[in-house]
C-alpha cells in the first residue's frame, strides 16, 4: 500500500483527495495536516511514502515544509508532490529546488491524481514537457541563487549521461529518450540512476533543477513561450 499524507489548509480539498485516494486499491491516507509545521510533524511520525503538499498555507508554507522533509535523513523514502492552484504557480520552481518530486494542479481529475501518486511513489518525477519548458524559460529569465546539489559536479558525468540528463530536463520520458538516442529504455534508466548517484540528486526532478543551474538546457523560442 502507498501511504499518503495530505497537507492543505482547506478541509474540503483534503476531504476530496482523501475520498479519491482511499478508494484506490493500492493506497491509503495515513494523516492530514493544515499547515507546513504540522506536515513536518506528521511526516516524522507516520513516514508516508508520498506527501501531497499545498504551497500556500498559513504559518510555515509548503516550500519550507518540503525542504525540511526532503532533507531529513529519516524521511529519505518520502516523496513530496506539490499541489498548486495553477499548473505554473510562481512558486513551483522553488518547490522543486526544495526537493519536491513534481507538482499537480488542484483541479486535477481523480484518475490523474491517483496516477500522479503512483508515479511519485515509484521515485519518478511528475513534470510535463510543457510545464518543464516553461519552467526553464522562467528560470533563464529570472535566475535564482544557486541551491541544492553543486552544478560543478556535472563533469563527473560521461558524455552519454550528460546527454540523457539534458533530455530528462526537456521533459522527455525514458521511452522518448531511448528513441532519440537509439537506446533501450532500460539503458536510459541505468544512465539516469548513475547520474543521480554521481550528482547526489534525490530523484529525477532534482536532475532537472541541476540541468537548469548548469545551463545544460536552453529556453524555448520566445514565440513558443507566448503560447
Amino acid at each position: 500500500m502507498i501511504r499518503v499524507l495530505l497537507a492543505d489548509d482547506q478541509p474540503l480539498i483534503r476531504a476530496g483527495f482523501r475520498v479519491f485516494i482511499d478508494a484506490a486499491p493500492d493506497m491509503t491516507v495515513v494523516g492530514e495536516a493544515a499547515d507546513g509545521a504540522e506536515a513536518i510533524r506528521l511526516a516524522g511520525e507516520l513516514t508516508p511514502d508520498v506527501t501531497l503538499m499545498d504551497i500556500r498555507m498559513p504559518g510555515m508554507d509548503g516550500i519550507a515544509a518540503t525542504q525540511t522533509i526532503t532533507t531529513d535523513p529519516r524521511l529519505s523514502a518520502t516523496r513530496v508532490l506539490v499541489l498548486t492552484t495553477f499548473e505554473l504557480d510562481e512558486y513551483v520552481f522553488e518547490a522543486l529546488r526544495s526537493g519536491a518530486s513534481g507538482f499537480l494542479g488542484k483541479g486535477v481529475e481523480p484518475d490523474e491524481l491517483i496516477n500522479a501518486v503512483r508515479v511519485v511513489a515509484r521515485g519518478e518525477a511528475l513534470l510535463s514537457p510543457l510545464a518543464t519548458r516553461q519552467l526553464i524559460a522562467d528560470y533563464v529569465s529570472h535566475p535564482r541563487p544557486s541551491a541544492g546539489p553543486a552544478t560543478g559536479s556535472l563533469d563527473r558525468l560521461t558524455n552519454r549521461e550528460t546527454e540523457v540528463v539534458r533530455l530528462v530536463a526537456t521533459g522527455l520520458s525514458n521511452d522518448e529518450i531511448a528513441e532519440a538516442l537509439f537506446l533501450s529504455p532500460l539503458t536510459v534508466k541505468t544512465h539516469i540512476n548513475r547520474s543521480m548517484t554521481k550528482l547526489g540528486a534525490r530523484d529525477r526532478a532534482q536532475l532537472v533543477v541541476i540541468a537548469y543551474q548548469a545551463n545544460l538546457v536552453q529556453p524555448p523560442p520566445s514565440d513558443a513561450r507566448a503560447g
